[in-house]
């Protein structure tokens, strides 16, 4: 048991290492990418693939998200008289929380997969050797500008995932519920601040990144085979969303404190 144990720490702590050592190669080259003129030639294609395609899928998950927070708040809001609030409560969460969350597992669950998949099959077709022999980095050039798009398109989406969000509980709030549209539009952009905005935006910046970063790990280092490839898609998408959470856990705490030492606590209703 001892000896399982110690194997299973050194092999954690060895992926943990070259996890990191990937990753700092990758931040490295990003501020150069950005910049270099023939690396925007292999960001257009990564900013269809990961963004356009996407659109579809964070529309219907806003909306239906929306859709049911404020299903389940209409109730209790009507019990406290507080009806006219409900925008405050499904905007709020979807802003700061939901949102960023909700975009985050998607595009673990539908770029991570492919993205993992695509470098994953050009391992073991000894696609990623052929580039090292022809003196071409593999990292700088299929891995930077995939993380790249996953952090600039990130927050875009999270975006549209919030705008659907309002809309479907705007939807039940007035065309189920009856309640007039002045006092939700005026509520909800009483009680959200910029802050909240910059908020959650912040943490879908930070999930894009982790997202691309994990994704090209696991598909550059997947094992040899069709069994290979299709592990390293599931754990890809495993261990995304369980970063994710892990790091909205403690970006919320950080966001608080620093929003507490700011101003102060603002009660939401």
């Amino acid at each position: 048991m001892l000896a399982t144990v110690g194997a299973t720490t050194i092999r954690t702590l060895e992926s943990m290492g070259t996890f990191s050592r990937f990753s700092w190669k990758t931040v490295s080259q990003i501020p150069v990418a950005c910049v270099r003129g023939r690396d925007w030639r292999l960001l257009m294609p990564q900013f269809y693939l990961i963004g356009v395609r996407s659109v579809p899928v964070m529309v219907v998950t806003g909306v239906f998200v929306g859709l049911v927070l404020a299903a389940q708040a209409a109730d209790q809001l009507h019990a406290a008289g507080l009806e006219t609030r409900m925008g405050v409560l499904v905007n709020l969460s979807l802003v700061k929380e939901l949102g960023p969350v909700l975009a985050g597992v998607m595009l673990a669950g539908r770029v991570g997969g492919a993205l993992t998949a695509e470098l994953g099959t050009m391992r073991v077709t000894e696609q990623l050797d052929a580039l090292r022999v022809m003196g071409t980095d593999p990292v700088r050039h299929l891995v930077v500008p995939r993380v790249i798009a996953c952090i600039v398109l990130a927050p875009i989406l999270t975006m549209y995932c919030n705008m659907m969000g309002s809309i479907g509980g705007w939807f039940v709030a007035v065309i189920v519920h009856h309640i007039p549209s002045e006092p939700y539009q005026y509520y909800t952009a009483e009680a959200i601040e910029k802050w909240d905005i910059f908020s959650g935006l912040t943490k879908s910046v930070v999930f894009g990144g982790l997202i691309g970063l994990i994704s090209c790990f696991k598909g550059f280092n997947c094992r040899s085979g069709a069994e290979g490839v299709g592990r390293a898609c599931t754990s890809a998408f495993v261990t995304s969303f369980i970063v994710i959470l892990i790091t909205d856990f403690f970006m919320l705490r950080l966001m608080q404190d620093m929003y507490n030492t700011i101003w102060g606590f603002k009660p939401v209703l």
